[in-house]
């Protein structure tokens, strides 16, 4: 699965949004804010192919976290990416 390539991460403040540039008018029922650490991890796998392992090494990677809970997070990020339609299969 790939991130959809038409959406931009932008910084707003203290807040990280995923925005699509392309949309005329704004939908704020749209708007998807990401944490330091789901921003960090958009900004890893813009452009390419991965799965949940991929986001679960990243974060084993980067953070101070045991693989179950790498695994746990991987999941529930995806899942969140999916349920926003932020993903391409």
């Amino acid at each position: 699965m790939k991130l959809r390539t038409d959406l931009q991460l932008r910084k707003l403040g203290n807040d990280h949004i995923i925005i699509d540039p392309g949309q005329e008018m704004i939908d704020m029922s749209k708007v998807f804010t990401l944490n330091e650490t789901a921003a960090f991890l958009w900004e890893e796998l813009q452009g390419k192919e991965f799965t949940e392992e991929t986001i679960s090494d990243i974060l084993l990677e980067n953070y101070e976290v045991n693989e179950d809970v790498a695994v746990k997070d991987a999941k529930k990020l995806i899942q969140t990416f999916i349920k926003g339609g932020l993903i391409r299969d």
